[in-house]
């Protein structure tokens, strides 16, 4: 497309003539003749004064713009039922009490015609929030939900005790020095678990850094993920990567990386290439409020609407970007509008309710795989926890409102109470699966602990498959200076 662009817009567009007139078969070969027709036919229109020629506009401009116009229009297949959409007059339709009704037909659809000058309002009411359970684990009345089995309800409760259990201990190891950095999911384990349960494990999940539950579910042990946090040999990324920064390629889950929201436009292209190969999944992008005040976003949302990609974006509006309060990043009614105005179906769900949660990833994921279209999801729900173990939460937030989101607005309690009442989980059990993690999380770091660290050369290895000149000089270097400065490495690393 862009190849298109160029020669259609620049001095060379005789030469974009010339390959496609030399191609007889193929894509291009293929629309040679409907290209010409549609630029001859656009040409002697009376009614298109875009393309008729005249003596002001010499033929040669006239013609390069009938042939970008025609070329694109054409490429665009699914756009206009045929090319002379583009330049049909306006539409005047009569209803049967008489009254005149214009609307003209503009690409993408006919647009009403209206007298009145109005203009979309700034501001209008909330969009509501989809919930099945109150804070206290009853029905709220929901229209429509699905009941979930006792095997499934169970998993999702464990995974959400062992994602706290697992966030505990190692962000006490981070204050303790034996790992650098740690980010905990603290009050967001319902949209890690809840979300993970509705999704196919064949499913592609692009995450950025507060989504570990995705990967317990799918079977990521906790010793994979202090592995991962202590960057020794048995980490898949070979200790390159901040803790946190997990990947599996066994599970579909592609490693996270640090820089905000460049997993999206990733993401959406491995859902492109879904589409093209025709397979029964779907692509999951997990993403911060912070997000969608990245570039990256919005071309994302925009590149998934206008290519009909079976993507699920999941969006956990926590409140917070780092410091930066949702009222700090846009005016508008939290991000679930944005969809829309993109063109992308969109749904807000209380992100601290499991089943709701369940529920809409579920209905989701159903509408990307069948329907071949991209879904935007906001779960409204709180960061209990600081950002990171950079950070402290309370220079700018009140502690009351840190408290109330912790007690009252838990994931884990409103969900436990739910199932208690179906007669599914008792304090017995409750004692023994806190017991029982704990005992396998300082497992998994004395294990971590003991293992070794990855060779010097694995920072080397991996990018080309035969090491380049520079890079050779660049590990010898390195080699020659932790020789002469010992003291100042890490004596655990092998050289």
């Amino acid at each position: 497309m862009a190849l298109i662009w160029y020669f259609t817009r620049s001095s060379s567009w005789k030469y974009l003539k010339m390959m496609i007139q030399r191609k007889p078969v193929g894509f291009f070969g293929n629309l040679t003749e409907q290209w010409h027709q549609s630029c001859r036919a656009a040409a002697a229109s009376p009614s298109s004064t875009s393309f008729a020629r005249n003596s002001s506009t010499p033929w040669s401009s006239q013609h390069r713009s009938c042939s970008h116009h025609r070329m694109m229009a054409l490429l665009s297949g699914k756009r206009f039922e045929s090319t002379k959409s583009e330049i049909k007059l306006d539409f005047q339709e009569v209803d049967d009490d008489g009254a005149d009704h214009q609307e003209m037909d503009f690409p993408g659809g006919r647009v009403p015609i209206t007298s009145e000058l109005v203009f979309i309002p700034d501001s209008a009411e909330r969009l509501p929030c989809f919930r099945v359970l109150d804070n206290n684990g009853e029905s709220f009345g929901a229209h429509y939900y699905e009941q979930i089995s006792k095997d499934v309800a169970m998993k999702i409760y464990s995974g959400m005790v062992t994602l706290q259990v697992m966030d505990t201990v190692l962000y006490e190891a981070q204050r303790q020095g034996r790992i650098s950095f740690y980010m905990t999911s603290f009050g967001e384990e319902a949209i890690n678990l809840a979300s993970a349960a509705a999704l196919s494990t064949e499913d592609l999940v692009f995450a950025q850094y507060r989504e570990p539950g995705v990967l317990l579910w799918r079977g990521f042990t906790l010793q994979e993920f202090t592995d991962q946090c202590f960057g020794n040999r048995a980490d898949y990324g070979k200790g390159r990567q901040m803790p946190n920064h997990y990947g599996s390629q066994k599970l579909n889950f592609f490693t996270i990386s640090s820089p905000i929201a460049t997993q999206l436009p990733q993401a959406v292209g491995a859902a492109y290439s879904l589409k093209m190969e025709n397979k029964d999944v779907c692509v999951v992008a997990y993403m911060g409020d912070g997000c969608t005040s990245e570039g990256d976003f919005h071309a994302s949302m925009n590149f998934a609407a206008v290519l009909e990609v079976p993507i699920v974006f999941i969006c956990r509006n926590n409140g917070w970007a780092i410091s930066t309060p949702i009222t700090e990043q846009f005016r508008s009614d939290g991000i679930v509008v944005k969809g829309r105005a993109y063109g992308i179906r969109s749904v807000r769900v209380d992100g601290n309710d499991a089943l709701a949660v369940y529920n809409v990833v579920q209905a989701a994921r159903e509408m990307a795989v069948l329907e071949k279209k991209p879904v935007l999801i906001e779960a409204l729900t709180y960061r209990v926890g600081h950002h990171s173990t950079s950070d402290d939460s309370t220079k700018y937030r009140r502690l009351d409102e840190i408290e109330h989101w912790k007690m009252a607005g838990n994931p884990l309690t409103r969900f436990r109470k739910w199932i208690e009442t179906k007669g599914w989980w008792s304090e017995e059990q409750e004692a023994d699966l806190q017991s029982s993690i704990k005992k396998e999380m300082i497992q998994s770091i004395q294990a971590a602990e003991r293992t070794e660290k990855p060779a010097l050369s694995e920072l080397f290895s991996d990018v080309y498959n035969v090491p380049t000149s520079s890079l050779l000089e660049q590990e010898q270097l390195l080699r020659d200076i932790v020789k002469r400065h010992p003291q100042d490495y890490p004596s655990d690393v092998p050289l």
